[in-house]
């Protein structure tokens, strides 16, 4: 069968599973990765791509998601991450965009928005608590922030090896990339200002028993910050240092399992060891459900990618009459809507782009930001990302589709409009 027409109805089958019947989500993903094996007729390969797909996910992210889930329970539990939110709140005038910032800067350094995201949602679920706003706002605005810098600003994993194989200096795409993404980044903040008014008040860090953080005795400012904090410096240092040991400690998942050992033994000495390691255990139970869903993610992926449904897509964007700046930007898109990962886009597209440079006509560093902007849709089902936000906000996939994915679909015009703005003004 056609690779366009299973990626039509995979999509739908996943969309029909979680949105209509309420098929927990890994479940719908498995069920769509065995699908598109039997329409294209290679069911025994599938099995295979399924396998290799979830673990790939699981061997990048298991330590990471756990960690973060066990750091962001115990801080919020006792009243660390409640600290850090007054201080955000007091700090500034617009919290939200602050928090947007934060993500937007730290996202980058960090060469993982997803790492971006984990540190900082449990600061997002608690400046939400305290304004009272409505579920999801406060993720999005943080999910958009990592997005923008991380797809778009130099020396970004989703940039690198695409600005090398297209011969481009850091000099030529570092201005230009931090200005099209802070005017994305923004652009992510009014988009979510916009749209997440989901009326479900319930909190991911909550359960039966409601909290009362008021009669905590909190910890103070060190303890609260140092386990949040100190794993952003351990890994900044890997990046910024030629140090031997950081290579060690500055490492994600060993810069996270300090985190984890800081969020037990700080702000955890004001409680008796049995209650944080209640909250600890109830942390990894409930980041083995994120792992399981986006393990699915990885084996949609995968086996999109076994039946070649990218490089069908990626060849019926060359055949179209369009705009040359646009090309790179669709063949992206097709590349990003097939198989979820970023970094993956941004490997494959530019070998697709590459041949055709001649007739596109285009300075490199436009076809580079055209390719980037595409980067940020059509990301779904597939996109362990999109899991991952969507479990740690505790949204339903269709708002998930409606904050994260058509958040990202306007961020992705709006860059490849600047875009197209930078080729007109200087070319």
């Amino acid at each position: 069968m056609n690779s366009l027409l299973i990626i039509s109805f995979t999509l739908l089958v996943i969309l029909l599973l979680t949105a209509k019947f309420k098929i927990h989500p890994f479940l719908s993903l498995i069920t769509a990765s065995i699908f598109v094996g039997i329409l294209a007729g290679e069911p025994i390969d599938a099995i295979a791509s399924i396998s290799s797909g979830m673990g790939k996910v699981f061997s990048h992210f298991a330590i990471v998601i756990a960690a973060g889930s066990i750091i962001g329970t115990v801080l919020h539990r006792s009243g660390a991450t409640s600290v850090i939110a007054e201080d955000v709140i007091t700090l500034s005038k617009k919290p939200l965009l602050s928090l947007n910032l934060l993500g937007f800067v730290f996202a980058v350094p960090l060469m993982c928005c997803i790492l971006a995201y984990v540190v900082f949602i449990p600061l997002a679920k608690e400046i939400k608590t305290k304004l009272q706003l409505p579920k999801g706002f406060a993720a999005t605005v943080l999910v958009l922030g990592t997005l923008a810098s991380y797809n778009l600003i130099y020396p970004s994993p989703v940039i690198f090896s695409a600005a090398g194989e297209l011969g481009i200096t850091s000099r030529e795409i570092m201005l230009p990339g931090i200005i099209i993404a802070l005017i994305v980044s923004f652009t992510g903040y009014l988009y979510a200002s916009k749209v997440c008014n989901f009326t479900d008040m319930s909190d991911y860090f909550e359960d039966e028993n409601k909290l009362n953080l008021e009669n905590i005795n909190k910890p103070g400012r060190i303890d609260s910050y140092s386990p949040l904090m100190i794993p952003i410096i351990l890994i900044l240092a890997e990046v910024f240092t030629n140090i031997t040991v950081l290579d060690f400690l500055g490492n994600p998942n060993i810069a996270l399992l300090v985190g984890v050992a800081l969020s037990a033994i700080l702000p955890g000495r004001h409680f008796d060891f049995s209650d944080v390691r209640a909250w600890i255990e109830k942390a990894i139970r409930r980041s083995g459900v994120v792992l399981l869903d986006m393990c699915g993610g990885g084996a949609l992926g995968a086996t999109l990618l076994m039946v070649g449904a990218g490089e069908e897509l990626g060849n019926m964007m060359l055949g179209i009459s369009i705009p040359s700046i646009l090309v790179p930007f669709l063949i992206a898109v097709a590349i990003q809507s097939v198989q979820g990962s970023r970094v993956v886009t941004m490997l494959v597209a530019p070998s697709l782009v590459i041949p055709i440079l001649p007739q596109l006509g285009l300075p490199a560093f436009i076809v580079l930001f055209s390719m980037a902007s595409g980067t940020f849709l059509i990301s779904h089902f597939n996109d362990p990302f999109f899991w991952i936000f969507g479990d740690l906000a505790e949204m339903k996939p269709i708002e998930v589709l409606r904050s994260y994915t058509f958040g990202g679909v306007i961020m992705g015009i709006v860059s490849i409009t600047l875009t197209t703005a930078f080729y007109i003004a200087f070319y």
